[in-house]
């Protein structure tokens, strides 16, 4: 029997359209509207969060409050009134100090960490399994529990620090005390965050570049300095970006640690708002320090992101 030409196989093996195991037509309709299906789930999110931060942009214009019932249409006065108090401009204060103090001292800890755990000794690969218990703590917990520690009195850091001549520190009852303890209890929940993306990235790297420096005789601080930090760069600015908008945004950890005080001290902007919103029961007011807040966080994060893609550039020209 003469062979059979590959069309004729091909239409041999192909089952018969009567056949269970002939594939379905899907009609063209279906196939035209499948991706307006598959946006909708996106047009639902969107949609959820721009129907609310619409309507808080509508209230800001008026000045809502437990007080006045009636609201009137103010215009911009609102965000005018904010700008000009002192103490918008000291709450800013204080939040700058939280973000940079806590992204920084997270940055460093984290970087370092992750280079320890990187070398793959037994010791660091039983670390890095306990260094995520910080972030399995719901912050307010975390903050309760470094508030008990901080007694004065009946703290355990205190009495940890006596023998040393410390016990009587005052944590949580000075300014500059109450502001370096929240910043504390930030870094020991979120530095284990940042230690990770950083292991992540070193995991990643490309070996070549190390092996042809170590063919070359370059010492570790110079492979350090001139290949991983590049590299690893672009995974340490994720971290740094996703930190500092968090810690700009900070409310849980200050509020229960410290409420605010001593006095406003630590009073940053999310708690301005919340206090101006909540208890003062000026709504309008409140929302008002929220869009402000949003608009620092937005061009702090589009900054942010413009010099991760350069250092990704430049990671990309040093792995080659």
């Amino acid at each position: 029997m003469a062979a059979l030409t590959e069309t004729e196989a091909a239409a041999e093996a192909a089952p018969a359209p009567g056949r269970p195991d002939a594939p379905r037509r899907v009609p063209r309709w279906r196939r035209s509207l499948r991706p307006y299906l598959l946006i909708v789930p996106a047009l639902l999110l969107t949609g959820g969060i721009l129907y609310p931060f619409g309507l808080g942009l509508y209230y800001t214009i008026f000045d809502f409050a437990a007080t006045k019932p009636q609201p009137d249409m103010v215009g911009l006065d609102n965000y005018l009134t904010i700008v000009k108090q002192e103490a918008f401009w000291r709450s800013a204060l204080v939040t700058a100090m939280y973000a940079v103090g806590a992204t920084a001292v997270e940055t460093v800890l984290g970087v370092g960490v992750a280079l320890l755990l990187n070398r793959g000794t037994r010791l660091g690969r039983t670390l890095e399994k306990v260094l995520i218990l910080p972030l399995m703590i719901a912050p307010v917990i975390a903050a309760i529990m470094w508030k008990l520690m901080l007694q004065p009195s009946v703290g355990v850091i205190n009495y940890l620090l006596r023998p040393f001549g410390l016990g009587g520190v005052q944590w949580t009852d000075t300014p500059t005390g109450a502001l370096l303890s929240s910043i504390m209890v930030d870094v020991w929940v979120y530095t284990p965050f940042v230690a990770i993306l950083a292991l992540a990235g070193l995991r990643s790297l490309p070996r070549s570049p190390f092996e042809a420096a170590a063919v070359d005789g370059a010492g570790r601080w110079f492979t350090f300095r001139r290949l991983t930090l590049p590299m690893l760069w672009p995974y340490v600015l994720v971290a740094v970006i996703f930190r500092f908008m968090d810690s700009l945004k900070v409310f849980d950890i200050i509020y229960a640690l410290t409420e605010g005080g001593p006095g406003d001290s630590t009073v940053v902007l999310q708690i301005r708002a919340y206090l101006e919103a909540i208890r003062f029961q000026r709504y309008s007011f409140g929302i008002s320090y929220m869009i402000i807040l949003w608009a620092v966080v937005y061009l702090a994060s589009m900054v942010l992101v413009r010099y991760l893609a350069r250092a990704q550039r430049r990671a990309a020209e040093v792995s080659q």
